[in-house]
């Protein structure tokens, strides 16, 4: 009787309960129409940032490094902010999709595809920000590589985080990929057969990978899934904790503490679904998915934010209580110099977007209510980069010496570079969502009967 109750007040996974060939018509239709104008505006608008920041990207090499406001106090700013930030936009993709699938998450369904794109389009954007930090491109790149130097057995150093960092984020896009490509062998299959140009016939035919939906088939294609979702989980930890080393193996006040790990992770998880989330509403209003994109997944994605927001203040209140409670004078000042120093703006954006604003997920009406929602998730993600900005910046400018002290302030390459790596993630998703399905056809499907039950009550 309660499974039974709980069945009748739950919200089903797939409203209308609707036919699979139905399923298959409406996910593939945005894939067979012209945009509309909506799809339109937002490609020109993303285009239009990406351009701006390719502009910004050129000078930059050309010119060198000294266009940004770094100094010799500050030698991180803008640059290292980003690639943080877009790598821990990255986890919520990893996690839905692999974690939640070995959990047996059955909401996960309809918004994991979206989430592994959205994590591949991040690490893209995030792997672009070191490259331009070295300064020389052509003559750096290579250098992270582990080959001997031409003069010599001249190796990378191994002891450095920053090397820990190649390894990890490239294994972590590596899996990413894999796992995102393999979930969409069903779904381009049906594309395949649907096709009626023999271009996009030909196309689909070789990306199906010769996919004929035989039981053999589904049988290779589930043990390989789970052995890759089980590769993809450690990932989710193992990633931003190694970015977190960045700053936790160093001695600076501020930087040198462990809790960044569970702390970098948390807030990794906490900002990429928030984008996800952003993204999905959008999604579903822009292509009509709202019996597939539902609200019980929004809501179970907005306690997610609610749960992982509260880690975050948790991280928060630890800081400056191990600061005071260490007896430690330069710890203590880096901590009230973040609270009312010179860049205690950000410090105050910081708690308000990402302490105080989630709190108001506790109320259902708000988990369940769009705009709010919408709203939020910006609010989130805004917190999230102050977040990384006053970790970076606030520690840096004011150290162990006062002679040393210098204040950073960004130029307009660095906003530039910002509003442009936007511009990429937009511009990739957008296409994402012209060409493949955006919605995983063969795992909705598997998730019908249990709406079909729920939608009745569930009591057979």
């Amino acid at each position: 009787m309660v499974d039974a109750t709980l069945q009748i007040l739950r919200p089903p996974l797939v409203e209308g309960n609707p036919p699979l060939a139905q399923i298959t018509d409406e996910v593939c239709q945005p894939l067979e129409r012209f945009p509309g104008k909506a799809w339109w505006l937002a490609f020109l608008t993303a285009l239009s940032a990406l351009g701006l920041g390719t502009v910004a990207v050129i000078y930059l090499i050309a010119t060198g490094v000294g266009v940004w406001g770094l100094n010799n106090t500050v030698g991180w700013a803008f640059d290292i902010t980003n690639f943080v930030f877009w790598v821990g936009i990255g986890h919520a993709g990893t996690l839905i999709s692999a974690i939640l699938f070995l959990l047996r998450q059955k909401w996960r369904t309809s918004i994991n595809r979206a989430a592994e794109a959205m994590t591949i389009f991040a690490v893209c954007c995030a792997g672009i920000f070191p490259l331009m930090h070295m300064g020389r491109v052509w003559f750096g790149a290579y250098w992270m590589l582990p080959l001997p130097n031409a003069l010599g057995p001249l190796w990378v150093n191994f002891r450095s985080p920053l090397l820990w960092d190649v390894f990890a984020i490239s294994t972590y896009l590596t899996i990413s990929a894999v796992f995102w490509f393999v979930g969409l062998i069903p779904d381009m299959a049906a594309i395949r057969d649907r096709a009626v140009h023999p271009i996009r016939k030909a196309i689909f035919s070789i990306l199906a990978l010769g996919w004929n939906g035989s039981n053999r088939a589904w049988s290779h294609y589930e043990k390989l899934y789970l052995i890759l979702a089980g590769l993809s989980t450690p990932l989710v930890l193992s990633v931003h904790t190694i970015v977190s080393f960045d700053f936790a193996t160093s001695v600076i006040p501020g930087w040198h503490t462990t809790i960044f790990p569970p702390y970098f992770v948390a807030g990794a998880i906490f900002s990429g679904f928030a984008m996800v989330l952003m993204l999905l509403i959008i999604t579903r209003k822009v292509l009509s998915f709202e019996k597939y994109i539902t609200i019980r997944h929004l809501e179970a994605m907005c306690k997610v934010i609610l749960v992982t927001g509260m880690m975050v203040g948790l991280a928060y209140s630890t800081e400056f209580f191990i600061a005071w409670y260490s007896g430690n004078l330069y710890e203590r000042y880096a901590f009230i110099n973040r609270a009312f120093g010179p860049f205690a703006f950000s410090y105050w954006i910081m708690v308000s977007c990402n302490v105080l604003s989630p709190q108001i997920f506790w109320f259902k009406r708000f988990r369940q209510n769009i705009p709010v929602m919408f709203v939020m998730t910006i609010f989130v993600n805004i917190g999230m980069w102050f977040e990384r900005f006053v970790i970076i910046v606030t520690s840096l400018h004011r150290d162990f010496l006062p002679s040393s002290w210098s204040m950073y302030r960004p130029t307009w390459v660095e906003f530039a570079i910002l509003i442009g790596s936007f511009g990429l993630f937009f511009t990739l998703f957008l296409l994402f969502v012209r060409v493949l399905p955006v919605i995983n056809m063969a795992e909705v499907k598997t998730v019908l009967k249990e709406g079909k039950e729920e939608a009745h009550g569930g009591g057979h």
